[in-house]
């Protein structure tokens, strides 16, 4: 499956924004979805993830409450939204799919987008 992901961009703190993955090339529903992020220096890091039939979440703790992934099986995209952006949000954005279950190890998805920078000032 190719992943591309876009709406990435500059925002203040306090703002919203919406994250999508276009999917391409197999069965996107067939695949756990999850957004994963990689600030400047720092390693890749888990976000959040969503069940193959997007009735299953789930959020690492520093985006719990705030953040919110879903898909839409039937047009292959999968979003990540996010509120009340703060400045240590700010990094490039990847979706990734993986086969298998759900999972919060980045090492364990197989395929990636290319990545989309959310930057938020303070």
């Amino acid at each position: 499956v190719q992943l591309q992901a876009f709406g990435g961009g500059l925002v203040q703190a306090g703002d919203s924004l919406r994250l999508s993955c276009a999917a391409s090339g197999r069965t996107f529903s067939r695949y756990v979805m999850g957004w994963f992020r990689q600030a400047p220096g720092k390693q890749r890091e888990f976000v959040a993830a969503v069940s193959w039939s997007g009735g299953t979440t789930y959020y690492a703790d520093s985006v719990k409450g705030r953040f919110s992934i879903s898909r839409d099986n039937t047009k292959n995209m999968g979003y990540l939204r996010m509120n009340s952006l703060k400045p240590e949000d700010t990094a490039v954005y990847y979706c990734a799919a993986r086969s298998d279950a759900m999972s919060v190890d980045v090492t364990s998805y197989g395929w990636w987008g290319q990545g989309t920078l959310v930057t938020v000032s303070s």
